[in-house]
């Protein structure tokens, strides 16, 4: 079974920096992409950004500049550093990973989420 396990959530100042994390466990034999979603009180989840296993990258406009995703993967983990946050990016942030877990079969897998809050 595969675990995406994320970590590096926490309370920031406006204009502060975080670093999220999210490691992959368990059987797999590749992953094709990483991303991080989140989900703000009353609103709909959504996708900030994307990195494929050949490094192209995808970020939502709002995020532009300010975030950068990357990923080990030797260690199977992606990493968002947030800088020159804002109010409005507080949310719940999860991982999601598509990951073949045999040969040919490849399924999508999210993470339980990490809370940030930006508030001074």
């Amino acid at each position: 079974q595969v675990q995406l396990v994320e970590s590096g959530g926490g309370l920031v100042q406006p204009g502060g920096s975080l670093r999220l994390s999210c490691a992959a466990s368990g059987i797999i034999f590749g992953i094709s992409a990483m991303e991080w979603h989140r989900q703000a009180p009353g609103k709909q989840r959504e996708r900030v950004a994307t990195i494929s296993s050949g490094g192209s990258t995808y970020y939502t406009d709002s995020v532009k500049g300010r975030f950068t995703i990357s990923m080990d993967n030797a260690k199977n983990t992606v990493y968002l550093q947030m800088s020159s946050l804002k109010p409005e990016d507080t949310a719940v942030y999860y991982c999601k990973a598509g990951i073949k877990t045999t040969l040919t079969l490849a399924y999508d897998f999210w993470g339980q989420g990490t809370q940030v809050t930006v508030s001074s």
